[in-house]
């Protein structure tokens, strides 16, 4: 990681503070995550495409969403209203063209999941100028992009979609789950041809995939590339390595700045010691050869899906029978799946709890926290009936945040006519937006908390310290180098009158600024601050 970590900054004061540009740091950062088919219709052009019927299940098929939309919304600044500093969507590799029978209604790849192409895009996502336009724009807004990584699997077998030849795949036996071997060594589900990740043997392109590019007019450019990168690598040519390759190409190319890994524990952890390397090589790459497009001296970002895996178990995750360290060599922050349990505690349990792993265990690493995800039927709000508080619990914490599209207008998880993970991924409620108060309302609380996070990576990154416990109030401190950064927060507090003693952190005469009602704040020369506001939600920095 590029920041790194204080635990011995107690008695650091806001005079301590720079003037340095607030650094970006993916500790802290504010990820929004979002299904590209379901955030934004950007061009009603590419919502017909490989002849995809309307014959699928509720919310299993096409609906319209690209990233033109997506591009539209950055440019609008919805993402820089809520202080978003990264996005993360869902694969926009090109996805089998037929459709298969879930158990649940027909169904078709409009998650991103089911691969066919890795080297194309799905045409209704959109174009790879499409795909650069939203690059470029993102980083003139401060935004990192972070690309959604498939080797595990290839798409379902469908009349359109035979299957790859089996020195590429196997389609057999189903993942029990019961130890490494059975979690690794299978398929996810029936139907779901599962990538010889383990396999070093050479093996020739699927026939298949040479027709198609053949057809397509680029199957020497395509053959060219993959000769470079094996005469480069040494890697046998062996199914993972081609994927690798196909992936990190987008880094290279684009100038992306991360990848989520799907499925990580469903392949063998080497894997990902490989994923990384070229990763990092395809980001020096870029940045070598594109010195006016970088943004910062951060390293690649990577984060894992390592299903269940939750901050308590530190580094490791537990298959069972074994344990395995994902970050070393591996990723940088893992999706915390703990967070949403963790979230029925306090403010106290949750927050002294995350810093203290974070910065011993975890220390210099992170987790990514969510409260919903596209995946998880067990969200800490299903029925959105506490949108308030899983907002300040999710960017208050330590880690970073990943904010699932529509948390913030408390878009439903519960769908009539909808089954399983469909119900989590309706189309995104920008009507609710428009027109209701209430949704407006529960916006403008995610906006203030998320623009106060993105201007202080002590939130994310830092130390936590309980000041006082009733009300609650609490600093965070962070220094990385030459750069500090310490601001002090209450929650439920008092209706009207505030008295806070902030001496922990400011000085006497310090001007603050109370950053959720905006309320210009001086400190007493007993280190206290008295002001009012109709807030219960308090949120102290220095004023620039």
């Amino acid at each position: 990681m590029a920041s790194c970590k204080e635990t011995n900054n107690k008695e650091m004061t806001a005079e301590q503070k720079t003037d340095l540009k607030t650094p970006f740091v993916w500790e802290n950062a504010n990820l929004y995550f979002l299904l590209t088919d379901r955030f934004n219709n950007g061009s009603v052009e590419n919502d017909e495409q490989y002849e995809r019927g309307h014959d699928a299940a509720t919310l299993r098929g096409f609906e319209g969403g690209d990233i033109i939309g997506i591009t539209q919304k950055i440019k609008e600044g919805y993402f820089d209203k809520l202080g978003v500093n990264a996005i993360w969507f869902t694969p926009v590799v090109e996805q089998i063209h037929g459709n298969v029978d879930e158990g649940t209604g027909l169904s078709y790849g409009y998650h991103g999941y089911w691969a066919k192409d890795w080297t194309a895009l799905d045409e209704n996502f959109g174009t790879k100028e499409d795909l650069r336009e939203l690059v470029e724009t993102a980083h003139k807004h401060g935004i990192r992009i972070v690309l959604d990584g498939v080797i595990n699997h290839r798409g379902p077998v469908t009349d359109k979609d035979p299957v790859w030849p089996n020195d590429w795949v196997r389609v057999g036996p189903q993942c029990e789950y019961s130890d490494y071997d059975s979690t690794v060594s299978c398929t996810l589900v029936a139907n779901l041809p599962d990538i010889l990740t383990d396999s070093e043997d050479d093996v020739n392109l699927p026939p298949q995939l040479i027709a198609k590019w053949k057809e397509e007019g680029r199957y020497e450019e395509e053959i060219a590339s993959l000769n470079a990168f094996f005469e480069r690598t040494g890697y046998p040519r062996a199914p993972k390595y081609y994927i690798i390759k196909w992936l990190t190409d987008y880094i290279t190319e684009f100038g992306v700045d991360g990848y989520r890994a799907d499925t990580v524990k469903h392949t063998e952890a080497d894997v990902w010691v490989t994923f990384k390397t070229e990763c990092d090589y395809a980001f020096a790459q870029y940045k070598k050869n594109n010195p006016d497009k970088v943004l910062d001296d951060n390293d690649f970002y990577l984060v894992g899906e390592v299903y269940n895996y939750g901050i308590s178990g530190g580094k490791f995750f537990d298959y069972g029978d074994k344990k395995v360290n994902y970050f070393d060599n591996m990723f940088t922050s893992q999706i915390n799946f703990e967070f949403k349990w963790d979230a029925q505690g306090t403010y106290e349990e949750i927050f002294s709890k995350y810093s203290s792993i974070l910065n011993n265990e975890l220390k210099d690493y992170s987790v990514l926290n969510y409260v919903t995800s596209h995946d998880d039927g067990a969200p800490f709000d299903v029925k959105r009936e506490k949108p308030f508080n899983a907002a300040t619990k999710l960017m208050l914490s330590p880690g970073a945040a990943q904010i699932y599209y529509g948390d913030e207008s408390a878009r439903p998880l519960i769908v009539e006519g909808a089954e399983g993970d469909a119900n989590l991924r309706s189309f995104m409620n920008w009507d609710e937006i428009e027109s209701n108060p209430a949704t407006q309302e529960l916006l403008g609380h995610w906006q203030k908390l998320g623009k106060f996070r993105q201007r202080h990576p002590s939130i994310g990154a830092g130390v936590h310290k309980m000041l006082n416990e009733a009300p609650y109030v609490f600093q965070r401190t962070y220094t990385n180098g030459d750069y500090s950064d310490a601001v002090i927060i209450g929650l439920d507090m008092p209706e009207g009158t505030k008295n806070m003693n902030v001496a922990s952190i400011f000085k006497a005469g310090d001007i603050l600024n109370e950053a959720y009602t905006n309320t210009e704040v001086i400190v007493n020369e007993n280190g206290w601050a008295n002001f009012e506001t109709e807030n219960t939600v308090v949120l102290l920095e220095l004023k620039k």
